[in-house]
């Protein structure tokens, strides 16, 4: 048994073919789990050789090999193959023990990234990549450099062969489907010919050179089905907070620390139930503790941590750190505790109100920032309550507008590292650096851009109804003071109502228009009605009985039920015959400016604690 690291040019350059034993499941990765994360890798890769590249002098020497040098590799993990016999003429073939489901991926990648790069005129570049995905000079199965288990067969011959015609219905074709859309989309939205050209270059490097995998070369005398039962059914596998408590243990008592007083003192209150609790990250559940370290992580290095390679980022923190273990396991430890204070907040105050509501936008994103933040400012109420007010505005501006959150990692990167070298007051800080971005996806929208945005998206169909209940929520809290009964609304537990319904053909009035402009003065009503100035908050006994009734039916059953003031405004404000298209964005109108005090796009501002 011998282990080699390879590169993905140095695995698929030669004629060569990896065969998918009977004994394999079929290929069964997925977009969530598997996909996302290793285009991410790449791309991430990509970007970091571009930006060695770029950083050097065009007149150097050997600058690709420097940068690719300076890049460094990313590990894609291990493979386990046994070679097998085949006549001297023919294509060499390793049978894969082990591995199977990141082969064929990385196969499908490829072939992906050669079609994507052929339809985008980058041909000569496709050309290379499409070397690593057929045997040029082999017929039959021979041709294709891995071949899967049966069941996987038909369908990954389609697609690499014929790619867009091949049948729907496979994880096989998904995959293929996914990655071209990546590649294409990155390549596609650079800024210019010449920065699409070099993101051609970078990601070939990537695909080729800077991706590394350890393959294991088994004997003769190895029993493959000996060694998949070994590699794949027995034990349980280490979640990334046990290698990590195991590493610090070992360095500790390496450097001639007490491994056991740093555990009992510090370690230990990690291994509570609570924090072995399975969570949500994005679309995945881990460990509570894996994830609180995953946040940790980036909020300790200011940059990206992906989920996969927190123990590898814990372990490359420890080894290039100056500080003893012992001062690193207490920060950690300091940042847990803030962690779970945040289940003990009191809801109804300025700071619980910023944390229900994040919640509520589900901005996991963001935690290394309120990581920062609770740590950092401590007792500072005022202080707290005024950054994460900015960030709440930040984020309900840009949702409201219907403004992507692809770069949301990278921004909350950069804007830590910022709050790490900044002497300015957070709150400050974070809206200077907010307010200083004019690219689509980083703009903190104005006053004007709300107002149209509220104004004219249909934000029932855009947004989920508990982001959309939150931000109706605000504007009732917005209107109530100390002086009312209740000081704030119930919270997650209202329906939102159309007060023209969305049935309103039934008992409503008709458009008035010219017979020409009728389907079209319809439609624009039919998107009009799902505009916020149209919505409101009614209790859920109350949603049913207002329904599709007229105007009238429905005014009165506000009146004599509805205790919000939200509505009280709605009967006081627009109390005319019917609530048509000018009412809508009359109402819309007031509504911006109540949305525009609550999330102001101001810097140094701080929110008064009750």
């Amino acid at each position: 048994m011998e282990a080699h690291t390879r590169r993905l040019k140095e695995l698929f350059h030669h004629d060569v073919q990896y065969v998918i034993p009977s004994f394999q499941r079929p290929y069964v990765w997925e977009q969530e789990e598997q996909w996302d994360p290793l285009w991410e890798d790449i791309r991430n890769t990509a970007e970091r050789y571009l930006e060695e590249l770029e950083s050097l002098d065009p007149e150097v020497k050997n600058r690709e090999a420097i940068a690719e040098a300076e890049a460094g590799t990313h590990f894609m993990g291990a493979l386990v193959l046994q070679q097998m016999p085949r006549p001297a003429a023919a294509v060499a073939a390793w049978s894969i023990i082990d591995g199977q489901q990141r082969m064929t991926t990385l196969q499908l990648c490829l072939q992906a990234a050669s079609v994507a790069l052929k339809e985008l005129d980058f041909h000569e570049t496709a050309d290379r990549l499409g070397r690593l995905v057929i045997n040029k000079y082999a017929k039959g199965r021979d041709r294709f450099k891995v071949w899967p288990a049966s069941l996987d067969q038909t369908a990954f011959e389609s697609v690499m062969t014929n790619p867009h015609q091949a049948p729907d219905g496979s994880k096989i074709v998904e995959a293929f489907e996914f990655f071209f859309t990546q590649v294409r989309e990155w390549i596609g939205t650079a800024p210019s010919e010449s920065a699409a050209s070099a993101r051609v270059h970078a990601l070939e490097t990537a695909l080729l050179g800077l991706l590394e995998l350890v393959a294991i070369d088994l004997g003769p005398s190895d029993d493959p089905y000996v060694i998949f039962e070994t590699l794949n059914a027995r034990g349980t596998p280490l979640i990334a907070s046990d290698l990590i408590k195991n590493f610090i243990l070992r360095t500790a008592e390496r450097v001639g620390e007490d491994a056991d007083a740093l555990y009992e003192r510090y370690w230990e209150r990690l291994e509570h139930d609570w924090w072995r609790a399975e969570v949500r990250q994005g679309r995945l559940r881990r460990p509570r503790v894996d994830v609180f370290l995953n946040y940790w992580l980036v909020a300790e290095r200011a940059e990206e941590v992906p989920s996969h390679e927190v123990f590898k980022s814990f372990r490359e923190l420890v080894e290039g750190s100056e500080q003893k273990v012992a001062d690193i396991v207490e920060s950690i430890v300091a940042y847990a505790s803030s962690f779970r204070s945040w289940e003990d907040i009191d809801p109804w105050t300025p700071i619980g109100t910023a944390m229900y509501r994040w919640r509520v936008l589900d901005a996991g994103v963001t935690t290394p920032l309120l990581l920062v933040l609770f740590h950092c400012l401590g007792e500072d109420e005022a202080e707290l309550a005024a950054s994460l007010q900015v960030l709440e505005s930040y984020l309900v501006r840009r949702m409201l507008c219907r403004m992507t959150t692809k770069d949301y990692n990278r921004v909350f990167v950069e804007l830590i590292a910022r709050l790490k070298r900044s002497s300015e007051r957070p709150s400050e800080a974070m809206a200077e650096f907010f307010a200083s971005s004019d690219s689509e996806s980083r703009v903190w929208p104005d006053d004007a851009t709300l107002r149209r945005c509220l104004d004219q998206l249909p934000l029932y169909r855009m947004l989920t109804r508990g982001r959309l209940r939150m931000v109706l929520e605000a504007i009732e809290d917005s209107l109530r003071s100390p002086r009312t009964e209740d000081e704030f609304v119930t919270r997650g537990k209202l329906t939102i109502e159309h007060i023209l319904p969305q049935h309103w053909r039934q008992h409503w009035p008709p458009v008035e228009a010219k017979e020409s402009d009728v389907a079209e003065r319809e439609a624009e009503r039919d998107r009009l009605l799902h505009t916020i100035g149209n919505l409101t908050l009614v209790a859920k006994r109350m949603n049913p009985s207002l329904s599709n009734g007229a105007w009238s039916e429905k005014k009165k059953k506000l009146n004599e039920h509805g205790v919000l003031l939200m509505n009280s405004r709605l009967l006081e404000l627009w109390d005319s015959e019917w609530f048509l298209e000018d009412q809508i964005h009359e109402r819309s109108h007031w509504m911006a400016d109540l949305a525009i005090e609550i999330w102001p796009r101001e810097t140094g501002r701080e929110r008064e604690l009750l």
